[in-house]
């Protein structure tokens, strides 16, 4: 009662949180469990069907066709959301001028406060065949054919991938920077009384001491590999949908075009499977625990 009384406040404060999230994160979870084992109907019966709605999905082509788009676009998103912000990062800590490197970090990080609705009008006007700038580059300066980037399957996936990236690279670049600036200067002093050119500082304390934040941003990237959804509704058509169709968008289709809730939900408790078993390997791969 002692502790109450001491804390009643802060106690008090966490309320609306767990309140929020029993509301709206597992109340929604476990309704969507139960909906999984259901013949689901919007009105009706709902009769419980075991694990017919799991074997459905299993047995399913589709699925394994947006479980290999999922796991190829999220791979790729995986690896450059995480290479190019660190890349990116490292050569603004070395430019000199302040207004240059605020200004730049400025201009990267707008996309990320964008939603996919805005990019995606965007990029579908730079990339159309007849008046985008990217063609009209390719045609009037390098003297080369149109390319329809967005209904071209070879060029569809990597379109997901890129544009994801881009997206979010302010974003994770501004992460990295916050870490290489919190680095004790008494490091860089040691290395430089010791001869350490530029590069080797780089290498051997700047990139060491980024290993933690490292490990946080990929884990975070990792979480969202499955859930890729937003670019490929927006981006996608008829001609390009068999390479960019993914494990969200499988349970769009059948949860919410084709009201087969039963199916979708069992195809979104994989995803959460598949999501946390992924995440406990990186977890254990990265030592996350010794951050």
């Amino acid at each position: 009662m002692k502790v109450l009384k001491r804390y009643g406040a802060l106690y008090l404060m966490m309320v609306p949180v767990i309140a929020y999230f029993l509301v709206f994160a597992y109340y929604p979870l476990v309704k969507g469990l139960q909906t999984s084992f259901q013949d689901y109907k919007l009105m009706g019966d709902r009769p419980y069907v075991g694990f017919a709605n799991y074997e459905f999905v299993l047995h399913d082509s589709t699925f394994w066709a947006a479980m290999v788009n999922t796991l190829v676009i999220g791979g790729g998103i995986l690896f450059f959301s995480f290479v190019a912000p660190l890349i990116l990062a490292l050569s603004l800590n070395e430019v000199l001028r302040t207004w240059y490197k605020k200004l730049t970090q400025m201009i990267l990080y707008v996309p990320h406060l964008l939603s996919w609705v805005v990019i995606g009008g965007i990029w579908i006007f730079l990339l159309s065949p007849d008046s985008g700038l990217v063609n009209m580059i390719l045609v009037h300066v390098f003297h080369l054919s149109p390319i329809n980037f967005l209904s071209n399957p070879t060029w569809a996936r990597w379109i997901m991938i890129l544009l994801s990236a881009w997206k979010e690279m302010g974003y994770t670049c501004i992460l990295f920077l916050a870490a290489i600036v919190s680095i004790n200067p008494s490091l860089y002093e040691a290395a430089r009384m010791d001869g350490a050119s530029r590069w080797k500082q780089l290498v051997y304390v700047t990139i060491p001491q980024l290993g933690n934040t490292m490990k946080v941003v990929f884990l975070l990237n990792t979480l969202g590999v499955l859930r890729i959804f937003d670019q490929v509704f927006i981006l996608r058509n008829p001609t390009v949908a068999s390479k960019v169709d993914v494990l969200m968008m499988y349970t769009f289709q059948r949860g919410i075009l084709e009201i087969k809730l039963g199916p979708a939900a069992a195809a979104s408790f994989f995803v959460l499977i598949i999501t946390l078993a992924l995440t406990l390997v990186v977890r254990r791969m990265t030592r996350f625990d010794e951050v």
